[in-house]
């Protein structure tokens, strides 16, 4: 089931990529819901599953106190390392731009190891979980194809070099969830675990994709589609049983 879905990944991601190429003008929607789903499952389920599983071991302010520190990480990293496509939009000069597109391509494709690793780890914890964390990496995975191709493109690159960054990136989630085959994690440090990627879907939800749908665009549309992705996550999550 964990290579399953991690091969769903691995097609969002490149159905994102091509949407990216054919319709720009509505990628604002798609990446509006993004930004709901990714920070609806970091609130109606990683935050309580970790808490749930974490306190077994640690006090709760423990265990939110991860959340903050995978937000805080998460932060820097982008601050420091990862070049996103809206930091890149200001930017007046253009030299070496094809290489900071790559670097910004190459951060993606390591997140989405992540991701990967992130939909194992959950499916350790129980099929209900690992299933509602793989539905908001999908969704997630669509916005990064999305976001790869635009900073190769935006960056100077083509579109051979484009789809080459997408194919690598489209690739990182099935090894992620590969990996998490070949080893097992107890409870108690699930429980931490999940708290920062909790940290991490909430700065990549309100940080990164959420403005990302309002750059130039109406906010009615982007915020009716923000509030349904939440909605829809906390509809699948009930219906889960979580």
């Amino acid at each position: 089931m964990v290579i399953l879905i991690s091969l769903l990944a691995l097609v969002c991601t490149l159905l994102g990529g091509c949407f990216a190429l054919k319709f720009r003008d509505r990628l604002h929607l798609i990446l509006g819901f993004s930004a709901g789903a990714v920070i609806g499952v970091a609130f109606f389920d990683l935050l309580p599953e970790a808490i749930e599983l974490g306190t077994k071991t640690y006090l709760g302010s423990t265990v939110t106190s991860v959340v903050a520190l995978g937000f805080i990480v998460f932060m820097l990293l982008d601050r420091l390392v990862i070049f996103h496509s809206h930091s890149h939009e200001d930017e007046h000069e253009h030299e070496h731009t094809e290489s900071r597109g790559k670097l910004g391509a190459g951060s993606l494709s390591i997140h989405s190891f992540l991701d990967g690793l992130a939909i194992g780890l959950a499916f350790q914890v129980s099929a209900s979980v690992g299933t509602v964390v793989a539905i908001a990496v999908l969704v997630h995975d669509f916005s990064d194809g999305i976001n790869t191709v635009s900073l190769i493109l935006k960056n100077n690159g083509n579109k051979k070099q484009a789809f080459s960054w997408l194919a690598l990136d489209a690739i990182a989630p099935v090894l992620g969830a590969a990996s998490t085959l070949l080893f097992t994690v107890p409870e108690n440090v699930l429980g931490l675990i999940l708290a920062t990627f909790c940290g991490f879907f909430i700065y990549i939800g309100a940080s990164d994709l959420l403005p990302e749908s309002h750059h130039a665009h109406p906010t009615i549309w982007t915020t009716f589609m923000t509030v349904l992705g939440a909605a829809v996550l906390f509809v699948a999550i009930k219906l889960a049983g979580i």
